[in-house]
């Protein structure tokens, strides 16, 4: 009889070993990643790789936040209210140099997306001497400095740019910033015909779309960092193949986004070659290399935007990106 309890006592320990394990295998590791504007297409990677499973199947519970003009990606990252940002890579170089604990693990494209669109008569960025410039605040430190240098251009020549296309309609001679897939697009629904010029093309150095940690996540949970790299890229891959699955979800946040829209902006990402151009073409997506970021260094350091003696070289680190292989 005690023979027999014995042996039920020890089946019934294995069956709940069993379960346990299977459960465990079933967890989900809890991630949150903050986005830097309102769902859009070009956050649709991340969004695919929720809606396909792509983050389920690397062990990945992952929750999207949309960032905004109020939402401060890098002090909710830093305060732990987020896992991951979308981040930039002058804004990493900038609080690396105010002391912040941050490096940018992957990017999600080859080039920045921003750039300028102007009316039909202009040629290139080379010929904007004799016109008006319409630069955000955000764009005063960053592209702005970058397109001076390089072009000649003049500080009287810039006027605010406040989001409001009918200056820009008004006056052939102005000029104006602009995303690939969003003032160009409002410009073509109203009937006015632009050329838009991607600064990426002209030489303008830092990536777009970056996924950016604390030092302490890579340093504390490289497993977790690397397949949320790479789950991020498979989903990146996915939505330009097949977008249905991530437009949903995109359109879920953010219901002022519609099809016409987001399909406007996937064809242009397409065009532009954002996301399997440059190094990706032979590295991989998701791929950054040291004479990149060194570029964005450098060009910080002699606008005045960064002091000479920033760290560079903590901005990033390719040691989650180098090996991922994902060819477009």
């Amino acid at each position: 009889m005690q023979r027999k309890l014995t042996q039920q006592l020890t089946r019934l320990t294995c069956a709940i070993a069993l379960v346990t394990l299977s459960t465990a295998s079933l967890a989900q590791d809890k991630v949150t990643f903050l986005t830097s504007w309102y769902a859009q297409a070009e956050h649709g990677g991340f969004y695919q790789a929720v809606a396909a499973g792509i983050y389920k199947k690397h062990g990945l519970d992952v929750t999207i936040k949309m960032g905004g003009p109020q939402v401060n990606g890098m002090q909710l990252l830093t305060a732990g209210q987020a896992d991951f940002i979308m981040g930039y890579d002058l804004q990493v170089l900038k609080s690396l140099e105010q002391g912040l604990p941050v490096t940018t693990v992957a990017t999600s494209f080859q080039k920045d997306l921003q750039g300028l669109m102007t009316h039909e008569n202009v040629n290139g960025l080379g010929d904007l001497k004799t016109k008006t410039i319409l630069v955000s605040t955000s764009g005063r430190p960053t592209w702005w400095p970058w397109m001076k240098a390089k072009y000649g251009y003049a500080e009287a020549q810039a006027r605010p740019y406040t989001f409001n296309l009918q200056p820009f309609f008004a006056d052939p001679n102005t000029v104006q910033q602009a995303y690939p897939s969003s003032e160009p697009y409002q410009a073509n629904k109203a009937g006015v015909k632009t050329k838009f010029f991607l600064f990426a093309d002209e030489g303008y150095p830092p990536y777009g779309t970056t996924i950016v940690a604390t030092t302490k996540l890579v340093a504390e949970k490289p497993d977790l960092v690397q397949r949320f790299v790479r789950a991020s890229i498979e989903g990146w891959k996915a939505y330009l193949a097949n977008p249905a699955a991530g437009n949903v979800l995109i359109k879920q946040d953010n219901p002022k986004m519609d099809d016409e829209q987001i399909t406007f902006a996937i064809q242009r990402m397409k065009e532009l070659k954002v996301f399997d151009g440059g190094d990706a073409t032979k590295l991989g997506a998701g791929v950054m290399t040291d004479a990149r970021w060194k570029q964005t260094y450098d060009f910080m350091v002699g606008a005045g935007l960064l002091k000479a003696d920033t760290d560079w070289k903590k901005a990033y680190t390719t040691q989650f990106v180098k090996d991922l292989k994902v060819m477009p």
